[in-house]
């Protein structure tokens, strides 16, 4: 069975590498659907997150990466794909969740939302809080992987440089 597991991961963390490896653990596929919303505004492109997600998981057959605009119901139809992945952190994870999981499961039917719960390690982990930390100088070695952390050194040097 495909299953999508969709986010934003802007930039990805080890806390998102750790629910898709999980997750391909179960499912025959796991395509992780990188979104883009025109509300919402990303430090890095829709092409350069695809990118580090896809450099996350070179070795594993199982992951596919792929991007996606507007309803995630929509995108899984063309996929064929009935699950959803979601990592959950907290207790507020899962209010918002299970609101999401309920209202894709009312515009499509055959939708059902897997749960995931996070390793401790990264419970508190998120992409908005990798990127707080490393704007106040904060060490990342143990949120994001070494790719990903080049390539926040490199927008960082772009930021500053115009």
């Amino acid at each position: 069975m495909k299953a999508i597991y969709p986010g934003s991961f802007d930039p990805v963390t080890n806390g998102h590498i750790n629910i898709i490896k999980r997750a391909s653990e179960f499912f025959d596929e796991v395509v992780v659907a990188v979104m883009m919303n025109s509300k919402k505004h990303y430090l890095f492109s829709l092409e350069e997150r695809k990118k580090l997600v896809e450099d996350s998981f070179e070795d594993n057959k199982r992951v596919k990466v792929d991007t996606f605009e507007g309803l995630l119901v929509d995108y899984m139809k063309k996929q064929n794909s009935r699950a959803i992945i979601k990592g959950l952190r907290t207790v507020t994870d899962y209010g918002y969740e299970a609101q999401m999981a309920l209202t894709n499961k009312n515009l499509y039917k055959e939708a059902e939302t897997f749960f995931i719960h996070s390793e401790e390690e990264y419970s508190f982990l998120s992409s908005s809080i990798v990127k707080e930390v490393y704007f106040n100088g904060g060490e990342l070695s143990s949120y994001i992987p070494n790719h990903v952390e080049k390539a926040l050194l490199e927008r960082i040097k772009v930021m500053k440089d115009n």
